[in-house]
């Protein structure tokens, strides 16, 4: 995409789906409000608050093995290999290395994909802690819209959990799979002409069919996000986006505004439509290693972080069948390993991340292109990996 035009052949579209097609996504994953709508969330007025350098020569090295694998890797390597796009880690909330590559600089901002989920799902759980929503009282008690489908009868917790019994698909590799003809209806693009589905997020969340029982088993599904954002408008009059720079973005001495992509309603799109900063995201990982603390206010109360370090129901995670996370849980939209280090994540597809671990005082963010959509592919570096790092910080002193 570079010229003025680009050459026809290197040209990147929104509308002919060409930015989403690797090695194009390497590009386009640093460059999305180049090609559709977006909304601003605002940083808001004051200074930015700059995170403590203290650099270290050592982490290339630092070696692990890859799980399935029989040669060691070292943490240099798995940036290759992961296609990493930028990665910074911070120990005690100093930054001790950062790294760019690919079409994201320090200055540029890159999608989160649904680690967006998590940071949806902090401010449903701040909103419960608050009293503001009951997480027991019924779905349509605060979207009747939702009464007829299969959010209906389900809790503010089975969302906030995603143990809601729903029909819906997130198998990227089937073209037939529900997540699809969500992503049509959120799309701004003008439909067909013999287009009848619905034409936007909260229309689509009202189509969506039960299967199962609800509180049976986790099942992620990013429909969950964005019902539970639709919740959290109702609640307070503000959208995810609005709140989020209220509540959170303007608060945490961020360097610059974020944005999330929209449908053509305005909708943002809450399951994963978020992009930021490398350092803004790591900002708030490590709100969330502090207890929700920054520079003596509390911005997130240590009570929903206390939750989502706890976990959510283990047995219920296990019949989602993940091979590659046993023992873990999901909570609140975060992913908890249940390690005795305290390790908790936010994952998107793609290879986004945000690894906190309280034990070794170390956060990881990482932005990142991996041509395959699901974590599965690249999970069997990324787990040792981050585990590593955290490993070296904890037991090497400077």
């Amino acid at each position: 995409m570079v010229g003025a035009p680009p050459p026809p052949e290197r040209q990147l579209r929104f509308d002919d789906g060409s930015y989403f097609q690797f090695p194009a996504l390497r590009w386009s994953v640093a460059h999305f409000r180049q090609l559709m709508p977006t909304l601003n969330i605002s940083r808001g007025l004051g200074a930015p608050v700059p995170l403590a350098r203290a650099l270290r020569a050592d982490l290339d090295a630092v070696q692990f093995t890859p799980l399935g694998g029989a040669a060691p890797m070292t943490w240099a390597q798995s940036l290759a290999a992961n296609y990493t796009d930028g990665i910074v880690v911070l120990h005690k909330g100093r930054i001790v290395y950062e790294r760019y590559f690919g079409a994201l600089d320090e200055r540029g901002q890159h999608a989160a994909m649904s680690v967006t989920k998590s940071v949806t799902g902090t401010l449903g759980a701040m909103l419960v802690a608050e009293g503001r929503l009951d997480e027991n009282r019924r779905v349509s008690d605060y979207v009747p819209e939702l009464a007829s489908s299969a959010f209906g009868d389900a809790t503010v917790r089975q969302v906030l959990d995603m143990t809601t019994g729903l029909q819906y698909s997130e198998d990227y590799a089937d073209p037939k799979a529900e997540v699809w003809a969500f992503s049509q209806a959120g799309s701004p693009l003008p439909k067909p002409k013999d287009y009848a589905g619905p034409r936007s997020y909260h229309e689509y969340l009202q189509t969506v069919r039960p299967e199962g029982e609800h509180g049976a088993a986790f099942a992620y599904k990013t429909v969950n996000s964005d019902a539970l954002g639709w919740i959290i408008a109702r609640a307070t009059g503000r959208n995810v986006a609005e709140l989020l720079s209220e509540r959170i973005w303007s608060r945490i001495g961020a360097e610059q505004d974020a944005y999330i992509t929209v449908d053509s309603t305005g909708t943002p799109f809450a399951g994963g439509g978020l992009n930021t900063g490398l350092r803004d995201l790591a900002r708030f990982g490590e709100l969330l290693r502090n207890h929700g603390r920054f520079q003596g206010q509390q911005i997130i109360a240590r009570a929903v972080v206390d939750d989502i370090r706890r976990g959510g129901d283990r047995a219920a995670f296990a019949r989602a069948g993940y091979a590659l996370l046993p023992g873990w849980s999901y909570r609140n939209m975060w992913w908890v390993t249940h390690q005795a280090d305290g390790a908790f994540m936010a994952r998107g597809v793609h290879g986004q991340r945000i690894y906190v671990n309280p034990e070794a005082a170390v956060v990881i963010v990482r932005y990142a292109s991996h041509p395959v959509a699901s974590n599965s592919a690249n999970d069997p570096v990324t787990l040792p990996a981050f585990d590593a790092i955290a490993r070296h910080l904890l037991t090497t002193l400077r």
